[in-house]
């Protein structure tokens, strides 16, 4: 059976990965509409590329430079909010979230229609709104894969066991490019140097995210959420070759190990797969005769504090895990213009936290969530 994909943040790295295993799978899957954030002539790109009928790029001013981009070749096309939702609208079978930030939330949720499968890779739609789209997932009847690799490789490993069965379940970290550095190194680091990820080529916030550890701080509270677990039985290793990508200790003492080649074709081919097995474009499979002795250690979060910061956010709950990613994104976006010390992102978010009201409620739906956003974001702004 033919199935056709919606492919939100089309031109990142998830964006590419998912577009290779439909090439792959031509007689299984077709994207049908394609969404891109400002850049109309790689999103026009994709489209031509995939034979989408539909592209919607999310900044409503680079409408003239799509539609030049498009001329001719019989795609219709949009731009701004109003784009992107008719985008989400169009009928599909598996929707790929993948818009970075915040700003893939009201689209995740619009992406909730019965019958669907919505494959998972923007974790702030679960950060910052875990509850309310869980709820209505589960109301409408969608079905929730994560393509994110340490929570894909859970859910694989998960299987048909119950919740209940679960004792721990722990997500791997690279330690990124500072894992080795002392502190006052960390302290001096430059952008270039932040950004340099060991395993992955990602976009420019993800891998700051990765460097600070905030990422994996992040991926805590979606999996909170996606597997309906408490805080203490989520933890986090370090382990730099990235080949255990999530463990699953039993109630009775087994563990079971996810591992693959890091690499995001593997999760986005499980997703894209739904219940049957797809072929991944890459002939890199995992030889462990073949692979360097793998390497596990706890957290430094004297070094990483904005893991720690995470951490704390999950265990207090309520509107703090929103909050939390409000300030990193201001924080993140303020070092990668040189307004901030790499150590200043923690500090930043830690303020923000800080001033927050600890009984704040968790928001109960999207409007709520964006709500709890701005504000952040704004106090962010005012403490820079």
């Amino acid at each position: 059976m033919l199935r056709t994909v919606t492919l939100l943040g089309a031109t990142g790295s998830i964006g590419r990965s998912t577009r290779e295993v439909v090439a792959e799978n031509p007689d299984r899957l077709a994207i049908s509409a394609v969404v891109g954030g400002k850049d109309a002539v790689a999103l026009a790109k994709v489209a031509i590329e995939t034979g989408a009928r539909f592209a919607a790029l999310a900044d409503e001013g680079g409408a003239a430079a799509l539609a030049e981009a498009l001329s001719g070749s019989g795609i219709a096309h949009g731009a701004g909010r109003s784009a992107v939702f008719d985008a989400v609208a169009m009928p599909s079978d598996i929707v790929v979230s993948a818009i970075s930030g915040a700003a893939g939330l009201e689209a995740t949720f619009a992406a909730l229609t019965p019958g669907r499968v919505v494959a998972l890779a923007n974790k702030e739609s679960l950060v910052c709104a875990g509850a309310a789209v869980m709820a209505r997932a589960q109301a409408v009847g969608v079905r929730i894969l994560p393509l994110d690799s340490e929570h894909n490789a859970l859910f694989q490993v998960l299987g048909a066991e119950p919740i209940s069965a679960i004792r721990t379940m722990t997500l791997t970290a690279s330690g990124g490019p500072f894992r080795t550095w002392s502190v006052e190194q960390i302290a001096a680091a430059r952008p270039e140097q932040a950004l340099a990820h060991p395993n992955y080529a990602m976009g420019a916030k993800i891998t700051i995210d990765s460097a600070s550890m905030m990422n994996k701080g992040l991926e805590l509270i979606e999996a909170c959420f996606l597997f309906g677990l408490r805080h203490d039985q989520l933890d986090v290793l370090v382990h730099p070759q990235q080949i255990v990508h999530g463990l699953v200790t039993f109630r009775d003492g087994s563990v079971s190990a996810g591992m693959a080649v890091p690499d995001m074709r593997v999760a986005a081919a499980h997703c894209l797969g739904v219940d049957g097995r797809l072929d991944a474009p890459s002939t890199r499979f995992l030889d462990l005769a073949l692979t360097a002795p793998l390497a596990f250690e706890r957290p430094d979060l004297v070094r990483f504090p904005a893991l720690g910061l995470a951490m704390a956010a999950l265990a207090q709950g309520g509107a703090m895990p929103a909050i939390l990613n409000a300030a990193n994104e201001i924080a993140v976006a303020a070092y990668l213009a040189g307004a901030i010390s790499f150590p200043g992102i923690a500090a930043l978010v830690e303020a923000v936290c800080s001033q927050s009201a600890p009984q704040m409620m968790a928001p109960a739906d999207v409007a709520a969530a964006l709500a709890i956003d701005q504000d952040a974001r704004k106090r962010a702004r005012a403490l820079l």
